[in-house]
Formats: structure tokens, sequence, C-alpha cells
């Protein structure tokens, strides 16, 4: 067999070729060039060898050339020419390039094997010791366990999505919550009697109402929030309502005067958008997201974490609600849990307003039960929890995934319990009924409490600000004031209601001496709060103004000033949503009113 049928790698230099002496019978290395072999693995050598093997092919091939070609035999692979290989004549040494060492020949056919020098051989296979292949199989167990528990909780988030039911806010949201911002969420319980168990409730058949709502308001840095209670009977105007159907189609639900605010939902087909819409209309209060809870979600909740504690100060045997329970503290859960939030005929008046009571102790309980290290800490209850929150609660659009939910929870978990504040809207009895069934709003105290939580002010004593702050906003109203006559500035209208930057510029012209002052339309974008620009060097005449029109420290913004149709420096006044018309103070309240209130940290038992 030739060196061509042994075949040989590419990287093997075709001078170096083994070939059959047929004097000797024995192979040797020839070193005349060769034709291109075909490119079957071959034996190899180390670097250096090939290299000189290299070299001495190049010395041969010079040396075939020059004599004009010898006697030899032709190589099997040149398509242009034969390759011819030059062998020794019996007797004679065979030829070898200087320095080049010649490898032991070949042995005979029969003669035993023996090792090539420089030819790999094969290793034995060494078998894989017990000890290895326990490791082996365990790592790979533990692989295959590790893929499929992240499947797992792929598959279980999956799950917990499919569980989330969610309809359209149809426009009415601010378009869901933002972790920079405070957030107001709409907690809207119904009296629809779904699910197992419910009809016995009574009026099986009702669409369900606003039967219980909570506007939660949690303050921008998460050290405080109020939940306010607006009660089912209120009076109210409920807007024109456009209203994405069950089956898709678009309808605009007619607005109504001087109804219950219950009716905002379930009613004529209203949706929880139109509630949603009830609350703007009555608070000024825009919400992020709203969440309808039914009354399998107190059920299933309570049940998850193992029931809420709660307290009374009397025995209670109410036959509506189905609730019978003796003075003192109480653990209770599911159906009675249920009972508990309905009860409204044993306590305090026997109204609504008294339920209400009640139904804020059972959220500062179950509040308290949630961010507790016997919940936490616990897999099942989490587990159990994110079950039936995700199945007993509807939600809007904007918060119809798990991921949205868990955002959401991981900013509420931040407030402190005891700075959890429950109030209620404040009411009085309608005056134009005889038998008292339904209430209307305080207007001497309820615009104050829509106030403090427009403005982000604590119902509890937390700090809002860092000191130094706090004392650098304050300290931008002290110091010594231009008079009226000195004051430049130009009005924009940056959100207020039409007509505002021209009835703000006539009164502060005609009542309040600031004659260099002109109109300057509408701002390029809205703010929600009234803001005034001045130069430092304007300061003073900041002052005045801000003293003119009762704006805060807050108000004022070191700036830069503008030039008026007079080319001279002025600042800019840009009137924001919160304006309330020309002469109204603008400086906001910083302390919340006094109204009958309750913390979520504290147990109170139910009178």
């Amino acid at each position: 067999m030739d060196a061509q049928g042994r075949g040989r790698a590419d990287d093997i230099d075709p001078a170096d070729q083994w070939v059959l002496n047929p004097n000797t019978g024995e192979y040797e290395l020839r070193l005349a060039p060769s034709a291109p072999q075909s490119p079957v693995p071959g034996p190899r050598r180390a670097a250096s060898r090939a290299g000189a093997a290299s070299r001495s092919a190049g010395t041969a091939a010079q040396g075939a050339g020059g004599a004009g070609g010898g006697g030899g035999a032709k190589g099997a692979g040149g398509a242009n020419g034969a390759v011819r290989n030059r062998t020794a004549a019996p007797g004679r040494e065979t030829r070898q390039a200087p320095g080049r060492e010649v490898p032991p020949q070949r042995r005979r056919r029969g003669a035993p094997e023996e090792p090539l020098p420089g030819r790999r051989s094969r290793r034995p296979v060494k078998k894989k010791s017990k000890a290895k292949k326990a490791v082996l199989w365990t790592g790979g167990i533990m692989a295959f366990v590790v893929v499929a528990a992240a499947a797992g909780a792929y598959l279980y988030i999956e799950h917990l999505n499919d569980n989330i039911n969610s309809v359209s806010d149809d426009g009415a949201s601010t378009g869901g919550f933002s972790k920079d911002k405070a957030i107001n969420i709409l907690l809207i319980g119904t009296d629809k009697r779904t699910g197992a168990g419910n009809e016995k409730y009574g009026d099986s058949g009702s669409a369900g109402h606003a039967d219980t709502t909570i506007l939660l308001h949690v303050s921008k840095d998460r050290s405080n929030a109020t939940a306010l209670s607006i009660p089912r009977d209120l009076i109210v105007d409920i807007p024109d309502c456009p209203t994405t159907q069950e089956d898709g189609s678009q309808k605009v639900i007619p607005g109504e005067t001087g109804v219950r605010f219950n009716t905002s939902l379930g009613q004529e087909e209203r949706t929880p958008s139109c509630t949603m819409r009830t609350v703007t209309e009555l608070t000024g209060i825009k919400p992020d997201n709203f969440m309808v809870a039914d009354f399998n979600a107190v059920k299933t909740l309570t049940s998850a974490v193992g029931g809420v504690e709660v307290c009374l100060a009397k025995d209670i045997d109410d036959p509506d609600s189905k609730l019978k329970l003796s003075e003192g503290k109480h653990v209770i859960e599911g159906e009675q849990a249920l009972a508990f939030v309905r009860t409204r005929h044993s306590v305090g008046f026997g109204g609504d307003l008294s339920r209400i009571g009640l139904q804020q102790q059972f959220l500062s309980a179950l509040m308290r039960k949630l961010k507790s290290n016997d919940t936490l800490s616990s897999p099942t209850k989490m587990i159990k929890l994110a079950e039936a929150g995700t199945k007993a609660l509807t939600v809007d659009s904007q918060l119809d995934t798990i991921d949205k939910l868990k955002d959401l929870g991981l900013e509420l978990g931040k407030l402190n319990t005891k700075n959890l504040t429950f109030t209620t809207v404040p009411v009085i009895d309608n005056p134009a009924e005889k038998v008292k069934t339904t209430v209307v709003l305080n207007d001497s105290t309820a615009p104050q409490v829509f106030e403090a939580i427009q403005n982000d002010v604590s119902f509890t004593e937390v700090k809002q600000q860092k000191q130094k702050e706090a004392a650098a906003v304050a300290a931008r109203l002290k110091g010594t004031k231009s008079d009226a006559s000195e004051v430049r500035v130009q009005v924009m209208n940056g959100g207020a209601p039409a007509g505002s930057a021209q009835e703000t510029l006539t009164w502060l012209q005609t009542e309040e001496g600031v004659d260099k002052s002109e109109n300057a339309g509408n701002a390029p974008a809205s703010l929600a709060k009234t803001t005034l620009e001045y130069a430092p060097d304007q300061a003073d005449q900041a002052r005045r103004l801000a003293d003119i029109m009762g704006l805060s420290g807050s108000a004022m913004k070191p700036g830069k000033s503008v030039t008026n149709s007079q080319g001279l420096p002025t600042m800019t006044l840009t009137l924001g949503k919160d304006f309330k018309g020309a002469g109204v103070s603008l400086t906001p309240s910083t302390k919340a009113p006094d109204v009958e209130k309750s913390t979520a940290d504290k147990v109170e038992c139910a009178k």
C-alpha cells in the first residue's frame, strides 16, 4: 500500500510521504514532490518535523527539475502530468536532506506492530468511576429540577394572569399609577350576588351597585395614605359615561342629577368606569385605577390569610346579615367575615354610615394581617392570596397582568399601618327629606378633605419633607417686598378655566395696583399648580405678587425673566388647574381638617 492509499491530513507536507522500496520490501520516506492528496486523515508529526520536511521537499523538487526528471514510478494523484518519486538503486543509500532525521522503517507485513515515533496512538478508554457517575446523575437531576421549577413558575404566572378579570377604564382614569407620583386607587365593593352560596343574601337578580366605595390615596413619598369612604346613599350627580359594553360595543350612558351614589355602577348598564367618573366629579380627584370586589372576595381573602381579628364592644345577633358574635375580640373568616362587613342594623345608628365604620375596622385588620410576618413568611398563604386575589377581583385594563398588580402591591407595601388613615366623606342628612334615608355633602368640611388629598396632605403626623427643603421653600417668602406699582408680570393660562388670565389681569390692575401687567395668552403646557417664575433680581417683586395672590413658597420658582411688550424684563405667572378665581388664595393647607378618623394600626371595638 502506497502513501496515497494510507491518506494524509491537509496539514502534512505533501513531500513527506512513505513509499514502498521494491528492492528492499521496506517502506521508506522519500523526499520527492507528490501530487495533491485526498483529505483523508493520516499520520501527524510535530510542527518542527513537518517544517523540516517541507524544506527538504523544496530542495528535492529543485533537484528533480534541474535533472530533467529521473526514472521512477508515476504518482496517482497528478492531473497535469505525473509526479515522479525517486527511489534508491540497489546498494545505494537513501538521499537525505541536511539535518533531517529519517524515521525508522515500517514493519514488514506479518511483523509485530510497533508504535511509530511521533504518531498519535489511541488511548485506552477509561471507565467512569461510580462516584463520577453519581455526581453527573445528581447534577443532571438538579438541572432538570431548576428548569422544571422555572417552567413551573412561568406556567403559574400565566395561570394567575388567566385568573384576572379586567374591564375597560373607558378613558376615565389617569392611565394607571406611576411609581414616582401619588397614587389614587378606587376600591369598589359590589353587592352583586354572584358566586356559590351568595344567592341566600337576597336580591339575587341584581346587577350590583357601588355598595362600598373607598378612594385610597397613597402619598408621593409613600409615608402615608388616606382611605376615604364614600357613602352609598350620598346624593351626587352622575356624568355622561362613555362605556364599553360586554359585547365590545361602545355606548354613552346619559348622566343623572340628584341620585344615590351607588347607582353609578350596575344601573343602566353602567360599568366601574362610570363610578370612577362620578368620584372625579364629586371630589376633583381623578383615580389612577380601580378594583372591584364581590362577596366572594371578602370570603376567600380572609380564608387565605387564616382569618382577621376584629373587636365588638357589645354582643351582636343580626338576622339580616347572619352575624352572631359576643362582645370582645374574634378571628373571623369566610362567611362570618362577609356577615361582619354587611352588618348595619346592630351597630351605631343602624344605618349605612355605621356599617362604614365596621368596614373600615375590617380593612384595617386585613391590612395588619397582610403585612404580618405570619402571612409574609408563609408560602402557602401567599399562594392562596395570589389565587384568591386574582380570582375575586375585577380590575381595570391598566392592571390586567400579575406583574402590574405586583408592582402596585410593592408600592402599597411601603406603607406603615400607623400612617394609613380611614375617614369618611363629611355628610349631613338630606334636608329635602322628611324621612332621612339619604345624605348630602357637608359643604363646610368636605371641600377641605378633598383639597387635603389633592395636595397630598397627610391626616396623620408624619414628616412630609426634609427639613432643609421645607426651610428653603419658606425662605422664598421672607424678605423685602416691592410696591405693587413696581411689579412687572405677564399672566398665562396653564390649565385654569378659560378667561382666567384676563380675569386675573383685570383684578391685579384695578384692585391691587399692579399696573405693569399684561395678558400673555395660553401657556405651552398645562400645570397642576400655579407658579410664578422670576429672576434673582426680581425677588422683591415676586414676594409682593405672592403676597397679593396668596401663593405659597412652593409656587415660587426662581429662574429667569422674560421680555414684555415694552421690551422690559418681567416675571411669568402661570395659572394652573388649582386656580379658583381672582382674589382667592392659592396657599394650600398644610394640615388636614379635623374629622372623625381611625388608623390601621389600632384595633377599635365597634359599638
